[in-house]
């Protein structure tokens, strides 16, 4: 126990100092939201792949897709690691980074308003955000109580509230920069601590030749009746795993939090080296989780009873208290950092595209920057309040939280902002359409899942069909309504004539 305490506070000691030193870096807006747009490829790298895989993945996605799938559980990670790491770094990074420079955005709903020239699909864009990100962070507190309920026997309410005080102090005081540099040092735990943790399970179970053995022997009736199937290359259900490889990896493409950190990185040069980071990082955390739930099987679980997000903890609970210590510190530092990268996407998409763009337009900029901590403030306030109340009444698992928030925002997003970054024909019209869609549809499958055909009824697959019509929707609708400004657009697209042009131009 005097091991887990110390190194709680020596964690806990650093993030906080790491926020104070940053408090410099935050005195105006570019600098509180963006880092001043000087961030390097290492913290930038580091900041997206924590901001991407959080508790939710190592307790809620592991442990459930772990069990449903075996070790073709694998390929969630896999996927995410190359669909959802370096495809975005690749097609999207300079692109990005280019056009959110020239047109000056520091927010997504911003790119959008600038860059169709509509004010009306930056304010909803806004509240897409801000309403979809609450259940998202909702399930990181929840990932968290897992694990500190396994080592400390504690109260799941004070797990809440001692994170999400922590992770407001240090964001308040320092904000992107602070959070970048505390990603980097997050990341570098996950890396070494999901290695170590993975080494320790195998070996509990005579090692990995043993462990597959073990899995092998598992029948499930339930789940299949082929003998082996939990040991097989795409486990009982491969429809379903493609579904949940393409939310999860494809999602990222399109998540405000994750799309950001393009915004934010110093030159397109910085993006070369982030995109080996970046990957090299997904392999070996996502990669990691999902192997590891993989073997949830061999533990002594009934999830009937008490949910797959109790697996993970009780393939921990017996392992060393030094790697018990260092597995809290592992979901502290996916918990904390991608609560962080929501807080404060949420509160500057708040603040800068909601109220300065409507009610108060000629905002002071200090009067922005302590609005958005105020936000900060209440962002978190409320997501912690949902996840006492979703905790106690056991309305789903972390998976479905995370999976309808994932399936409306990337679905919302995801075609419409990659595309706007390539063709000049996408219209505003179908850039609203498709917001509806994914919005309309994802609410509808939280409230009233049965009206959907069987395939739709959960949030994965259903969130995995919105970003796929969404490339439907948007070139479809773009064809039958008014064409966007030429002039406008073409100037817009001369950024690109030159990748190295590092200046925001006014249009």
């Amino acid at each position: 126990m005097l091991i887990k305490i110390l190194m709680l506070v020596v964690f806990f000691g650093v993030m906080i100092g790491v926020g104070l030193y940053c408090r410099k870096n935050a005195t105006d807006v570019n600098g509180f939201v963006l880092g001043g747009r000087s961030v390097g490829p290492w913290l930038t790298a580091f900041a997206y792949g924590t901001s991407y895989f959080s508790a939710v993945i190592f307790i809620g996605y592991a442990g459930q897709f772990g069990w449903r799938f075996g070790i073709a559980s694998t390929w969630i990670g896999l996927g995410n690691a190359f669909i959802g790491s370096l495809l975005p770094w690749l097609i999207l990074g300079r692109r990005t980074r280019t056009m959110t420079h020239y047109l000056d955005s520091k927010t997504m709903p911003e790119f959008f308003g600038q860059r169709f020239d509509s004010k009306f699909l930056k304010i909803i864009a806004s509240i897409i955000v801000f309403v979809f990100l609450i259940p998202y962070t909702a399930s990181l507190y929840n990932g968290l109580s897992r694990v500190f309920g396994m080592a400390f026997h504690i109260d799941y309410t004070i797990c809440i509230v001692v994170m999400a005080v922590l992770t407001g102090i240090y964001v308040i005081a320092g904000g992107y920069m602070a959070t970048a540099m505390n990603d980097f040092i997050q990341g570098i735990v996950m890396l070494f601590g999901i290695v170590a943790v993975i080494l320790a399970v195998l070996a509990s179970h005579g090692g990995l030749v043993a462990a597959t053995g073990k899995l092998a022997e598992i029948v499930d009736t339930e789940a299949s009746n082929v003998p082996g199937v939990f040991n097989s290359f795409f486990g009982p259900d491969p429809f379903f795993l493609l579904c949940v490889v393409i939310l999860t990896s494809f999602g990222t493409w399109g998540l405000p939090q994750m799309v950001q950190k393009f915004y934010a990185i110093k030159d397109t040069k910085a993006i070369e080296k982030g995109t080996i980071i970046s990957t090299i990082f997904a392999i070996i955390v996502a990669g990691g989780c999902y192997f590891l739930g993989g073997f949830g099987r061999l533990t002594d679980v009934n999830v009937k009873e008490v949910g797959y997000d109790a697996v993970v903890p009780a393939m921990l609970e017996k392992l060393p208290e030094v790697l018990i210590a260092l597995v809290l510190i592992l979901v502290l530092s996916a918990s904390m950092s991608t609560l962080s990268s929501l807080v404060l996407t949420s509160s500057s998409t708040l603040t800068l595209d909601l109220i300065k763009g409507t009610v108060a337009k000629k905002m002071k900029e200090n009067t922005q920057v302590l609005l958005m901590r105020v936000f900060i403030v209440i962002f978190i306030a409320i997501s912690a309040v949902i996840a006492v109340i979703q905790y106690k009444s056991k309305v789903t698992f972390i998976a479905q939280l995370m999976g309808i928030s994932w399936g409306a925002l990337a679905g919302a997003f995801l075609a419409p902002y990659m595309l706007s970054l390539f063709f000049k024909g996408i219209t505003k019209i179908a850039v609203f359409v498709n917001f509806m869609f994914s919005c309309i549809v994802m609410t509808v499958e939280m409230l009233k899942p049965e009206v959907f055909p069987k395939v739709l009824a959960n949030p994965i697959t259903c969130g995995a069909f919105c970003m796929i019509a969404g490339l439907v929707i948007v070139p479809v609708v773009s064809l039958v309504t008014p064409k966007p400004d030429r002039a406008r657009v073409d100037e817009i697209f001369t950024c690109f004539d030159d990748m190295k042009n590092e200046k925001p131009k006014e249009i």
